[in-house]
């Protein structure tokens, strides 16, 4: 994919770049059971939680990070404190009880937890037609338990998904511009308080004082202030990511930077821009070598030209009347690769979750993971939506490039993502030093309802079946007052390449 960033784009005049490093060639992005006696606390009371981070955990973030000459990052000063502390949100839990060999003592996953259980039900899926082809990865205590692949890549082929097979990640290609940022802040690259605006000079708002005060950790957190998924129907009109950065002047703006959450795809893309003009390389060969080959990613690519050029890699699919209809893959989403550019096979996105889990600190150390884990602000939209949202969840939280739940009680570190007929989560919980991602390629919800039961059963519940969650696209359209999309182009979502936002679900 042509790259949309480095130090002259379309007119931009980045600062001056820093001299390579020593090493870096021309290299391209292609290259135990516990009852669940938790109990879950009360929802009023998992909000209050929550909200005690403000005052908190800012105070730990820079240490986490090792950065103590930083100004802490900036949290929503509208949700008051509270009294009281709770294992799932507390700065002590984030700080030292996240990650192996940080001072945690790992519960075990709960009695009839079975992965034979998980595979049969993700090939259950396939053979009843409700999906094309899917691919599933659980981790737990640093070993691999399953990564496999399910069904076909392309209907039309019949070619069979595998586990080095390839699929458009979507939205949860944002942990990899935040663990990107997050190395670049290591390094001393960059600063979480860094200005966008010393590497996006042109950036405006509607408000003439904002792009002057926007901040790194306000874009990977989704505070920039603009309403909710700015410009995002441009992109699927194929409008370019430096257009509608302009247009940005124009779009009506909800508050000011780091006061309030509404999530972004364009956006959050500028943080493409903050890496590539400190760090002298275009963002995605700086997430190509510092993450993807780092961590032997070898499948990971980013962009529509590197999913094609994969050895193998899975087709979109929408459903009609005469079933399952392989499409190719648009450009649109992959024009704003921080948001949604990457492709991994389930083998990299076992690797991925290894590295998350703690079990690669040689690339990502843990107070580096504990600051992108940990909620900067409040998104209590989250707790509606499906069954096991309304549920499961006690409290929501956005941190960088990542949400955090409240899972009846257990801390849960989650993204999820869709775009033209691929959908995909994963999620984290650390408790039960546990990771899972699921990976489809088909315009439906049906897999959605694995995630909730695998959780579920880690943590021993056992009273819900989750796996029968309907298609949940129509009420995405109407919980954003929209009508549905025209026929012909049922394979996009209304939300885009998120699936994601405040008062919606993440698929």
């Amino acid at each position: 994919m042509k790259d949309t960033r480095g130090t002259a784009v379309a007119g931009r005049h980045l600062p001056p770049q820093p001299s390579v490093r020593a090493g870096w060639g021309a290299h391209s992005a292609a290259d135990a059971a516990g009852p669940a006696a938790a109990a879950a606390p009360r929802r009023g009371l998992g909000m209050r939680v929550l909200s005690l981070q403000t005052g908190l955990i800012a105070l730990l973030l820079p240490m986490a990070a090792g950065l103590s000459a930083q100004t802490p990052l900036r949290w929503d000063g509208q949700t008051p404190a509270v009294q009281g502390l709770n294992a799932v949100y507390s700065p002590h839990a984030t700080m030292t009880r996240v990650y192996p060999g940080a001072g945690l003592k790992v519960m075990p996953l709960a009695e009839g937890f079975d992965v034979a259980e998980f595979e049969r039900i993700a090939q259950s899926l396939i053979d009843e037609r409700k999906v094309p082809g899917m691919a599933m990865a659980i981790v737990q205590g640093g070993r691999v338990l399953s990564a496999r692949g399910y069904g076909v890549t392309d209907v039309n082929s019949g070619e069979r998904v595998d586990e080095h097979t390839v699929f458009r990640l979507a939205s949860l290609s944002k942990s990899f511009a935040s663990t990107a940022a997050a190395l670049a802040v290591h390094d001393g690259d960059l600063r979480w308080d860094s200005r966008v605006v010393d590497y996006v000079p042109t950036l405006q708002f509607s408000d003439p004082s904002a792009a002057s005060r926007l901040t790194v950790a306000e874009v990977l957190s989704h505070r920039v202030g603009l309403v909710r998924n700015a410009y995002d129907r441009d992109i699927e009109r194929n409008a370019d990511y430096v257009s509608l950065v302009h247009k940005m002047a124009n779009a009506p703006m909800r508050c000011g930077p780091g006061e309030c959450y509404a999530y972004q795809n364009v956006a959050y893309s500028l943080i493409g821009d903050a890496i590539a003009g400190a760090s002298g390389k275009s963002f995605e060969q700086y997430v190509a070598h510092r993450v993807f080959r780092r961590l032997g990613m070898s499948d990971a690519s980013y962009g529509l030209d590197g999913i094609a050029a994969s050895r193998s890699w899975a087709r979109p699919h929408v459903y009609g009347r005469g079933g399952w209809t392989s499409l190719y893959p648009k450009p649109t989403y992959y024009r704003v690769a921080p948001a949604a550019g990457v492709n991994a096979s389930i083998t990299d996105m076992s690797k991925w979750l290894l590295a998350q889990s703690g079990y690669r600190p040689d690339v990502l150390p843990g107070a580096l993971l504990a600051t992108l884990h940990a909620p900067l602000i409040d998104t209590p939209g989250e707790l509606h939506g499906s069954g096991w949202r309304r549920e499961r969840l006690n409290a929501a939280g956005y941190g960088l490039g990542w949400r955090i739940y409240d899972y009846a009680g257990h801390r849960m570190v989650f993204h999820g993502g869709v775009v033209q007929g691929y959908r995909g989560a994963m999620a984290l919980l650390p408790e039960r030093d546990l990771g899972v991602v699921l990976l489809w390629n088909g315009a439906t919800a049906a897999p959605t309802g694995l995630m909730p039961t695998i959780l579920d059963r880690a943590i021993g519940l056992h009273d819900r079946q989750w796996i029968e969650v309907d298609d949940e696209a129509p009420s995405l359209f109407a919980e954003r007052g929209l009508p549905p999309l025209p026929v012909g182009e049922t394979d996009e979502t209304p939300v885009g390449a998120a699936g994601s936002v405040s008062n919606a679900k993440p698929y």
